[in-house]
């Protein structure tokens, strides 16, 4: 029994050869699976770690922005100050808060009058693309559309090349009310601070008043289209009427300025062309304008705007990422989409340098010779620590606005051979064998290489040989100008050519109005690099769609106290407008009884010295004197809170003064 047991399990144990083969063939065909398997999941992760992981890496972003966004909104109002507080002591009181205090009342209304591209739009009637945008805003706010549909959104804000007014099918206004400019974008103020101010002592919508308007638009076409400047006329009306008789205080900012220098010409001039008022309307309805940042004799900014559409910080793009603004890369395109666009805004050339060599300068001599990019000022235009000052050994020609190459730039005037290119030749045009669409079409395109390369022939442009260059290049835009803006010194101001809406907008070509009590303030900021004169270069590309004309980023100077960076020849100024532009007409043009101010109106200069924030708690500073940073100045508030609570500028103290503005101002030999 027990024998059979042991030959029972040695049966069992014992396995026949084809089960033996069969268990190998699954075992070979379970480690084929395995590594078939293997091979998929690392085919599968190197797949999702190009394209997945960007995905989490762009959720991240959004979920800490979203959280960050949570935590802001909950904070308490006052933790930023307390935090801010705790680290660089206490705050001062706003102006409003600390004016309130002092007694001072709402007393005369105030209207505020915004600059170009600070002034909302929204679309009244638009093309198909534009479905769904009714009364929405094209400019200011979240510019959603810009990303959502952007060449729709480039379509609808240009204007006609050849009327500057509308498109066909298409209806873009300005937004009404102080919501109009309070804004840029969500958290960037503009007028926001200083209406916010201006309440603490007293003053609401009522007697407050955004005259927005249109600021693509020449200055005369916003009453052709919109009876903008009727508007103006009727609501300052109303409100001195309504007010007890007393007169407005007007704050233009910018652009602003230009727009109210021609607000005055036209409500005085007799109808159609004019509004009617009379000679006596300023008089009996305005006590002051305070310009802020106004750019009164142009800024050189505006001439590299239209000539390549860029600036300094465009310029520092484009060096950083050559072709990538400008070339067909992923259909981009971006500086031609800017030209197209911009080029029919009419407003951009109000900004023109005016006055020609007399202001601007020559190419040897302009009236910031010897300005040290170094150099602090205290109070008054006397120079801090004149010892340690660091002055540039190369002279700064200021005059050359443009100039092709930097050895030209520097180079005195007797070396440099120049070629007129007036006469080019335009036949055989770059459009003939383009195959760029409308869409970015400029008239760079309607020129051929011949004529382009005698643009830089010429080797330096002047504000008196500007003009010709813009004519020659984009002979359509300057015909458009040419009807309504002028840029010279008027020889005779009682020659009727001048009673021309065209000139009302140059101060060197109109007359103040005839309102002795009347008050002019030039206000801002000093203490900022601001863009004086450019050294270009010839933009060479395959692509027939190209501007030809570029800064050139890589033109520096790495001498201590050189104002050459990046391209760009800085002087003293807000970042946008420069010193000489800003200060000049209250400095000497309208200082006194002159040719340009009969009825001697006092004028006042006020400069803010400009210091940046403290500390990123204090976001753009109190003490700003940037261009648009600067209607959260503090100081700057607190003197328009006290003009408009009925102080006179001898009550301010006068004249506030940190640049060399009267001493430049001298040098100009302008008659008076």
């Amino acid at each position: 029994m027990a024998s059979m047991l042991r030959r029972r399990k040695a049966a069992e144990k014992v396995e026949t050869p084809t089960e033996e083969e069969a268990r190998k063939e699954d075992g070979q065909e379970d480690a084929k699976g395995r590594k078939e398997k293997e091979r998929e999941r690392t085919k599968k992760k190197a797949e999702w770690s190009c394209i997945n992981s960007c995905c989490w890496f762009i959720g991240v972003i959004c979920c800490v922005w979203w959280l960050l966004l949570f935590l802001y909104n909950a904070m308490p109002a006052s933790f930023p100050q307390y935090v801010t507080e705790a680290i660089t002591g206490p705050m001062p009181d706003p102006p409003g808060v600390k004016l309130q205090k002092e007694g001072l009342v709402a007393r005369h209304p105030v209207v505020f009058v915004p600059g170009i591209v600070t002034g909302g739009l929204e679309l009244w009637e638009g093309h198909p693309c534009a479905d769904g945008l009714f009364r929405k805003r094209l400019w200011g706010g979240t510019f959603g559309e810009v990303y959502k549909r952007p060449l729709c959104w480039v379509e609808h804000m240009s204007l006609d090349n050849e009327t500057g007014l509308d498109k066909s099918g298409i209806r873009v206004r300005p937004v009404t009310g102080l919501v109009a400019a309070d804004y840029f974008a969500p958290g960037y103020f503009v007028w926001a601070v200083l209406i916010a101010n201006l309440a603490r002592i007293g003053y609401e919508e009522k007697t407050m008043y955004m005259a927005a308007y249109d600021w693509r638009l020449a200055f005369q076409n916003t009453e052709v289209r919109d009876q903008t400047l009727s508007r103006i006329k009727s609501n300052i009306e109303l409100m001195v009427a309504t007010n007890g008789g007393k007169k407005v205080v007007v704050i233009p900012h910018s652009m602003g300025v230009l727009y109210f220098l021609h607000f005055m010409k036209w409500v005085e001039a007799p109808a159609p062309m004019g509004g009617g008022g009379g000679s006596d309307w300023c008089a009996k309805h305005i006590k002051a304008i305070m310009n802020i940042g106004g750019p009164f004799l142009g800024v050189p900014k505006a001439i590299a705007g239209l000539f390549s559409a860029e600036a300094k910080d465009v310029a520092v793009a484009r060096a950083i990422a050559p072709g990538v603004l400008d070339s067909e890369l992923f259909g981009l395109q971006t500086l031609q989409h800017v030209m197209r666009m911009t080029r029919t805004w009419d407003s951009t050339m109000s900004m023109i340098p005016k006055g020609g060599d007399t202001i601007w300068g020559d190419l040897d001599w302009s009236p910031e010779d010897g300005y040290d990019c170094n150099q602090k000022k205290a109070k008054n235009g006397d120079v801090m620590n004149d010892t340690d000052s660091l002055i540039s050994k190369t002279k700064v020609h200021y005059g050359r606005i443009v100039s092709f190459g930097k050895d030209v730039a520097e180079a005195p005037s007797s070396n440099i051979e120049r070629k007129d290119f007036k006469d080019a030749v335009k036949d055989k045009p770059l459009s003939s064998n383009s195959s760029c669409s409308s869409d970015v079409w400029t008239e760079y395109h309607e020129m051929n290489w011949a004529s382009i390369e005698s643009v830089a022939d010429y080797k330096v442009y002047t504000a008196g040989t500007l003009l010709d260059l813009l004519q020659h290049v984009a002979p359509k835009m300057m015909q458009r100008g040419g009807t309504h803006f002028s840029f010279g010194i008027a020889d005779n101001l009682d020659d009727p050519k001048y009673n021309h809406y065209k000139y009302w907008s140059n101060p060197l070509e109109t007359k103040l109005p005839d309102a002795p009590e009347m008050e002019i303030y030039s206000m801002y900021g000093v203490g900022i690099p601001t863009e004086r004169s450019y050294v270009y270069k010839l933009s060479h590309s395959s692509d027939t769609c190209f501007i030809p004309f570029q800064i050139d980023a890589s033109a520096d100077d790495r001498e201590p106290g050189s104002c050459l960076k990046g391209g760009v020849f800085s002087v003293d100024g807000d970042e946008t407008v420069p010193v000489l532009s800003s200060g000049f007409m209250c400095a000497k043009g309208w200082r006194g009884k002159t040719r340009f101010n009969p009825s001697g109106i006092k004028t006042y200069v006020r400069e803010y010295d400009h210091a940046p924030p403290a500390n990123l708690l204090e976001g753009r500073g109190t003490q700003s004197g940037a261009h648009v940073d600067i209607m959260g100045n503090f100081q700057l508030i607190e003197d328009i809170i006290r003009v408009a609570a009925g102080a006179t500028g001898e009550e301010l103290g006068g004249d506030q003064v940190y640049s060399d503005i009267f001493r430049w101002s001298k040098k100009i030999k302008l008659k008076l």
